[in-house]
């Protein structure tokens, strides 16, 4: 009896280690998981941001105002374009 005993208190301490072990996990997993989806938001944010400003450096009018004072660039007159199509290229 006395050994049956001390089987069952020595599984019942190594089941319980374990408990402890993976709770111990998962508590330390889900505090990294709120990490990262605190990180992801930010990382978002910033993506946001940047988009904006991208499309700001990239607006038309601006693209054309330092081209024309930065650079010297003009639109050429309208005798000076040529349009070629896509069928002509081919050839």
């Amino acid at each position: 009896m006395t050994r049956l005993n001390l089987i069952l208190f020595f599984t019942l301490i190594t089941v319980s280690l374990g408990v402890v072990t993976s709770q111990h996990k998962a508590r330390k997993l889900y505090f990294e998981l709120e990490q990262q989806e605190e990180l992801a938001k930010k990382y978002e944010t910033e993506y946001g941001q940047l988009q904006l400003e991208q499309s700001t450096w990239a607006m038309h009018s601006r693209v054309e105002d330092l081209a024309s004072k930065r650079l010297q660039m003009q639109v050429p007159d309208a005798k000076r374009i040529q349009v070629i199509s896509l069928e002509e290229i081919s050839k």
